[in-house]
């Protein structure tokens, strides 16, 4: 990279308490990210992809989410050392999240226009007038593809297409330099979803918003990212440019595996490859490579050790047994 990131991310750590149990969730990533630039966060359910993009904004469920080590910095700025009042000039105005679920996202008792209109009340350094605000939220709607007939009605009366274009709305109101995606389409059927993709692809280089994309859609990553990073039990195991995540020659197993889990029209196998297993319970992590009980390429060691991370260039792959100039 080059320049001082908009984002950066050292070291991070984050578990949750329950009970008497202790669940690692995060465990030590780290990643930066330009102004303008898209990183894919890809894995399975629980590989703590959710668990990061909160606590950027520091949103993790209070007295049971803790960040144990690390740092989040935000335009130079550690966001970790903020207090409570500080983080409110951030959230929403500088950092946008769109959650995962748009049908639960929004307020079912008010206008989802007046739920857009909320964000400029919040932020409103300008002393924005009443009819300003509308005439703001008219502009967005109309930016997103919603009639602004439509801003006075309830959530209920959209589809889930326009629920999320709605959220989506919301996001974007105060042109915020970093938007964080968390599965923004995995609710929307394909026709719909592509639709939003584009959108989304066409606001972020209308406003030159940087943006996390969280999925565990590849396709969705190899359309919408610049960098990848692929995740598995709160690890990053590889990161590089989507060139190197799709066109290179050398892979974690589990990106491998993750590769072999997807069908393809040019392939003459009839059976897809599932990865074996589960993934492991964050609250009794493997000793040595998390990915040891999975993995066709496992030795002895990778049980015992913690592997080394191994990079080329912009190319970095969590495994001992990877040859960085040829293949595992």
């Amino acid at each position: 990279m080059s320049g001082k990131p908009l984002l950066s991310v050292k070291d991070l750590w984050v578990e949750y308490e329950a009970d008497e149990a202790v669940v690692h969730a995060v465990n030590g990533i780290s990643f930066e990210l330009e102004e303008g630039q898209t990183i894919g966060l890809v894995g399975e359910t629980g590989a703590g992809k959710t668990t990061t993009a909160l606590s950027i904004l520091r949103l993790l469920p209070a007295n049971i989410g803790f960040i144990r080590r690390g740092s989040i910095e935000f335009e130079g700025k550690n966001l970790l050392e903020l207090k409570e009042g500080e983080l409110l000039s951030y959230r929403g105005k500088q950092i946008s999240m769109i959650f995962q679920d748009p049908m639960t996202s929004l307020n079912p008792v008010i206008p989802v226009g007046d739920q857009v209109a909320e964000m400029f009340r919040l932020h409103n350094e300008e002393k924005l007038p009443k009819t300003e605000i509308d005439q703001r939220v008219d502009e967005l709607f109309e930016l997103v593809g919603i009639p602004k007939v439509r801003k006075s009605e309830f959530p209920h009366q959209f589809s889930g297409g326009m629920k999320q274009r709605a959220v989506i709305a919301i996001a974007l109101a105060c042109r915020p330099k970093l938007l964080i995606a968390d599965e923004p389409t995995t609710a929307l059927d394909v026709t719909i979803q592509a639709q939003v993709l584009d959108m989304m692809d066409g606001l972020k280089k209308k406003f030159g918003t940087a943006m996390i994309m969280i999925t565990h859609d590849l396709g969705v990553v190899a359309e919408t990212c610049d960098i990848v990073a692929v995740m598995y039990a709160g690890e990053i195991v590889e990161m590089g440019t989507v060139y190197d995540i799709f066109e290179g020659k050398v892979h974690h197993p589990y990106t491998e595996g993750l590769f072999g889990s997807i069908p393809s029209m040019d392939s003459h196998e009839k059976r897809l490859k599932p990865i074996e297993g589960l993934m492991p319970d964050p609250s009794s992590l493997p000793s040595g490579c998390k990915f040891s009980p999975r993995c066709p390429y496992c030795q002895d060691i990778c049980k015992r050790e913690e592997p080394s991370v191994r990079c080329m260039g912009s190319h970095s792959v969590r495994c001992r047994f990877v040859d960085m100039e040829g293949a595992v």
